[in-house]
């Protein structure tokens, strides 16, 4: 403690730039939101140290868990500009959620970070309102996560989200390459669009080279519901989550693997589904990959190389099925609303992965 008469002014930690008071604000608007996504499991609410979630023993004879933690990536950015802050929960959850079913796992909470240059409860709460919509697509709950204010080191305006999710599957009911054999069958289903990898590429070749706009009204991006579509609306496209879709095609039918196709495109990620030894030859001619990647490659003079390595190309998942489960795992797939097709099949020929033929043309 200093004495005398010299008068000093005194800081604070808001001064210094973080507001407790807008933290709490936060925190009370997602209060609400995160109910929503509460299962019979969790244990006690947010508020205190830990999420508590208890898994029923009981119901698993040699329950395995399973955890992944992802980001979304500078698909932030567009959120940004757009001020738009209630989809970009969604792709968080997606990249979580869809890493974990790939090995058989059912999501069953998730804790998400949220960094801030400032908080603003109400975009925290939009941040947060695309987080619940996640989870309760996928299932699983929000039991808790942290809200970071770094003033002086991040923007204002920026924020970066990221989340850990934990899933079970009975260990018996592993899916993996262990369980890949030749004949196998490999059944694609949509992406929504570019998900949420290779974002900066995409900045690069529609901003940086092809000039565009995030308000620029795009032909191709015309749907039977709307006729005009803007190029902010095409990449702020929620990354679609399949967590449900994958579970109940491995209750229905006998699948032995999956592969959620993020950074690294089909090749990159469905070999990490594959044993030694074994190679799937993926046939372009099966679809048309959506309209969004040939803007991006045609604008930005992409190579079909960098494209297919560093996008989904309009395959989000990849499950691998036994020959006479085709039929069936097309119609469970079909009766849920998504698209679905089959891309290739699994052969002791060769090793890894292998890309044919030409995609189909739209039209």
């Amino acid at each position: 403690m200093s004495s005398g008469t010299t008068t000093q002014k005194t800081i604070s930690y808001q001064s210094a730039g973080v507001d407790i008071d807008a933290g709490d604000r936060a925190v009370d608007a997602l209060k609400p939101l995160i109910k929503r996504t509460v299962r019979p499991e969790v244990v006690g609410g947010i508020g205190g140290f830990a999420g508590l979630f208890a898994l029923d023993t009981d119901k698993y004879k040699k329950p395995l868990l399973a955890s992944s933690t992802d980001g979304v990536g500078t698909k932030l950015v567009i959120a940004q500009k757009l001020d738009i802050h209630d989809t970009v929960g969604i792709d968080l959850v997606a990249m979580v959620v869809d890493d974990l079913v790939v090995c058989g796992a059912e999501p069953l909470f998730l804790l998400d970070y949220i960094a801030t240059g400032q908080v603003v409860p109400e975009k925290i709460a939009d941040i947060g309102a695309g987080i619940a919509d996640g989870c309760r697509y996928a299932g699983c709950s929000l039991i808790g996560g942290e809200i970071a204010e770094h003033p002086g080191v991040m923007k204002p305006d920026d924020y970066d989200i990221s989340a850990t999710g934990v899933g079970v599957v009975e260990a018996d009911e592993l899916l993996g390459p262990d369980r890949v054999k030749p004949g196998d069958v490999a059944i694609a289903m949509r992406a929504s669009g570019l998900h949420s990898n290779g974002f900066s590429l995409v900045r690069q070749a529609l901003f940086g080279v092809g000039g565009l706009d995030l308000g620029a009204v795009i032909p191709e991006f015309a749907t039977a519901e709307r006729n005009q579509r803007t190029l902010g609306e095409e990449l702020l496209t929620p990354t679609h989550i399949y967590a449900k879709d994958c579970l109940e095609l491995a209750k229905e039918c006998d699948v032995h693997a999956f592969a959620h196709i993020t950074g690294g495109g089909l090749a990159g990620n469905l070999v990490r589904s594959l044993p030694e030894g074994l190679q799937i030859e993926v046939d372009r001619g099966t679809w048309t990959p959506n309209p969004v990647f040939d803007v991006v490659q045609r604008t930005g003079g992409v190579s079909l190389e960098e494209m297919e390595r560093t996008f989904n190309m309009g395959v989000g998942m990849v499950a691998i099925v036994a020959p006479d489960q085709v039929d069936r795992s097309l119609a469970v797939l079909t009766a849920r609303h998504v698209e679905a097709w089959t891309i290739g099949e699994v052969t002791g020929e060769g090793s890894g992965v292998k890309l044919s033929g030409d995609y189909l043309t739209a039209g």
